[in-house]
């Protein structure tokens, strides 16, 4: 079975609902002063079993130019538009507007019903038929079929239902395996069930039970149960009219314009890069207006920031930065439609390119450039942008910036994107772009080049270091290579042979430690200053004093020595030969088949020592595990 929404749209009293109740049987007028007044007021839902394999969800919408903004919320889920236009009245200004929103709404496909034909004769139906492909021509109604109906005879409602049914076959399914999104068209409370809302769910699934996130509150809750079409299900698939019965959240909080989402996917956004169209019947727009913004059942206000100009022109198409008074869960792909701010009318909408966007100021020609290539672009565009743009980007992020599946993610750099971008982890966890992977790569070797110069006397860059030292800086922060993404490229320059990794020290290969003979000589005094005292060590200034290299370059050849073991710090005034420090270890070992306790009198008598040698050096030996110390003596293990 395939599941498509039908919306309606067309002037106030040209017959909308009442279409809708005769081709169903099902009135979408819901509230009591819908029916007192003839007109409707909010949205309104039916459903219709068209035949072929195609169930139809209607949503009704209401024509009166009040409500306009209720017609919204109900647009952006729909697959086919059905025009309904009043053969005794043609085509009026609230006609022109829903046809303007639809096709603003990327709606590709829809069917025009001429109702109240049995109140003309046969002539002014052709004329109005005329009329009416007159309008529709060029646009993604050119060509759709019109069908005279009456809702009070039922003239013409079996041809409809057919022409419904071919172009619901027509249309594209939605998306099954895309994350779940559902907006919030009505939300409400039932006695014993507690919180409903309902939405179309315009891609993915939704099950019962499982746990959904609702944006922007970015608070869970738990799909408690699922009525599709007014019937209880276990799921819901993409393209149907679903409500929601959801635990664990207060029912007050609720409203429409919200949307559940899978929990910790996605990330509301305060901003987003637009291609944007103004409608020839508006007014200039100028860099920084203000807007009413609706998108799905969201509204909020916006400002405009143009990217390259001041103002925009009837009729002109620009790229924008939209900024929301409030946030929303917006993904790229996603229509929008913008009306004035006061007067509220329609005056254009457009397509959304990237929903967490840096925020760009008017003449930012590379954030224009990279806009410009999205424009038109399909999934591998969108993927390879959101990837060159952070450098590096964990998969579960670019999930969240494209609304795509982690799948279709890694299929593209597997395939069309091979060579430009290459994943990270087993399984792949991140995506880095060549470019940024090329520029680490030449990153490190500069940075070890520029530190080996200025350090002769160290080893290298410890891992830490050079990590920082690569540092991007993005927006006002400074995002640091992920350790995934630098044990990458350190493995990479080790299989080139091209630097050298020991421990957590990085340096070029090749290169180390360069001394000058100068400074090779020093290191051999200190080397026998202490080797030669054995355990009655001198400090570390009297060693370092008597060098003839200066005491900066002198602490360095002693930092040297103690990275190499050479020398080994018990206490940071005591220094001891590595060599003087494993006689000692064997000594007191040796003495353990005499008796496995010594005590500090003892240690000094066995070594020949003063306290001050001796209690440090049986610490040492106890945190080398070679003593134990019980009370005042040390068990030897």
């Amino acid at each position: 079975m395939k599941f498509i929404i039908i919306g309606t749209a067309g002037h106030v009293d040209h017959g909308k609902s009442a279409l809708v109740k005769a081709l169903t049987g099902t009135d979408p007028d819901r509230w009591e002063e819908e029916k007192r007044r003839g007109i409707t007021i909010d949205l309104g839902f039916a459903e219709l079993d068209l035949g072929g394999g195609v169930h139809a969800g209607f949503v009704d919408v209401p024509g009166h130019e009040r409500f306009v903004r209720n017609m919204l919320a109900g647009a952006g889920g729909i697959d086919v538009v059905l025009l309904v236009i009043a053969a005794n009245e043609s085509i009026q200004p609230q006609t022109r507007e829903h046809f303007e929103i639809c096709r603003l709404l990327g709606v590709e496909r829809g069917v025009v019903a001429l109702t109240k034909s049995d109140l003309v004769e046969n002539d002014v139906l052709d004329l109005v038929t005329l009329e009416i492909q007159d309008f529709v021509a060029g646009s993604f109604l050119a060509g759709a079929p019109v069908v005279p109906v009456s809702s009070l005879t039922g003239e013409g409602l079996d041809r409809l239902r057919a022409e419904l049914r071919c172009v619901g076959l027509e249309a594209p399914p939605k998306p099954l395996n895309l994350p779940f999104r559902l907006p919030i068209d009505r939300a409400f409370i039932i006695k014993g069930f507690g919180a409903v809302v309902t939405g179309t769910l315009v891609a993915g699934r939704i099950e019962k039970e499982q746990e959904v996130e609702i944006f922007p509150l970015g608070r869970r809750a738990r799909v408690r149960g699922i009525q599709v079409h007014n019937r209880a299900a276990d799921e819901a698939l993409a393209g149907q009219r679903t409500a929601v019965n959801l635990a664990s959240v207060d029912a007050q909080d609720l409203a429409r314009g919200l949307m559940l989402a899978p929990p910790g996917l996605f990330e509301a956004t305060s901003r987003a890069d637009v291609s944007l169209e103004l409608l020839p019947s508006a007014r200039s727009m100028k860099n920084h207006t203000r807007v009413h913004f609706h998108c799905w059942t969201a509204e909020t206000i916006a400002d405009i920031v143009l990217f390259d100009q001041k103002e925009i022109s009837p009729g002109e198409s620009a790229l924008a930065q939209l900024r929301f008074a409030q946030p929303g869960l917006f993904l790229p792909g996603d229509r929008f439609i913008l009306r004035q701010f006061s007067p509220v009318v329609t005056i254009g909408g457009g397509v959304i390119l990237d929903s967490h966007p840096a925020r760009h100021r008017t003449g930012d020609v590379r954030a224009l450039q990279a806009l410009e290539h999205l424009i038109g672009g399909g999934a591998d565009v969108q993927i390879e942008y959101h990837i060159e743009r952070e450098g590096e980007i964990s998969l579960t992020s670019l999930v969240a910036r494209t609304g795509l599946p982690p799948q279709e993610i890694l299929s593209a750099a597997g395939a069309s994107l091979k060579g430009r971008v290459r994943t990270l982890g087993q399984p792949p966890s991140a995506l880095v772009h060549e470019s940024h992977y090329a520029d680490l790569l030449h990153a490190v070797e500069t940075n070890l080049e520029a530190f080996h110069a200025a350090n002769p006397l160290t080893a290298g860059l410890s891992r830490e270091e050079l990590t920082t030292r690569l540092g991007r800086r993005l927006e006002r922060e400074i995002r640091l290579p992920s350790p995934l993404l630098v044990t990458a490229i350190l493995q990479d320059l080790i299989g080139r042979r091209k630097i050298a990794v020991e421990g957590e020290i990085v340096r070029l290969a090749g290169r180390g430690n360069e001394l000058t003979p100068e400074e090779a000589e020093a290191k051999g005094q200190i080397t026998r200053a202490f080797e030669q005292a054995g355990l009655a060590v001198p400090s570390a200034k009297e060693v370092l004093g008597g060098l003839r290299v200066d005491r900066s370059r002198a602490e360095k050849l002693l930092k040297m020595l103690l990275k190499e073991s050479t020398l080994i710090k018990v206490t940071e005034d005591l220094i001891f030969h590595a060599q003087a420090l494993a006689r000692l270890r064997e000594m007191v070992i040796r003495r353990k088949a005499q008796s496995d306790r010594i005590d500090v009198a003892v240690f000094k008598e066995l070594t020949g020592l003063t306290r001050k040698y001796a209690i440090p050096l049986l610490e040492y030996l106890d945190r080398e595990r070679v003593t134990r110390r019980v009370g005042d003596e040390r068990i030897i293990l």
